[in-house]
């Protein structure tokens, strides 16, 4: 491969990266506005918001992602039930 087609590759990788986990994480979860210092807080909660992608991603009713998680923030019977049919 030649070096443009290397740079294309890369760019090409961690765009796709920026819209599906990023962007998501801070449009839909606010990831950015997080004001904690503590680096375990930071970690705790953004690996409970990778989980919560994930398990919205296999929810088959994910067409939107805030519409989703308000109405499983609502319904904790809902809640449950998604993890249910995750594992």
């Amino acid at each position: 491969m030649s070096p443009k087609q290397w740079l294309q590759r890369i760019r090409g990788h961690w765009g796709g990266i920026e819209i599906r986990n990023h962007w998501r994480k801070d449009a839909c979860l606010f990831e950015d506005k997080t004001r904690s210092r503590n680096p375990n807080t930071v970690a705790a909660m953004a690996m409970l918001r990778n989980c919560l992608l994930f398990f919205l991603s296999e929810d088959p009713r994910t067409h939107n992602i805030n519409a989703l998680t308000e109405a499983v923030a609502a319904d904790s019977e809902d809640a449950l039930e998604m993890l249910m049919r995750t594992f």
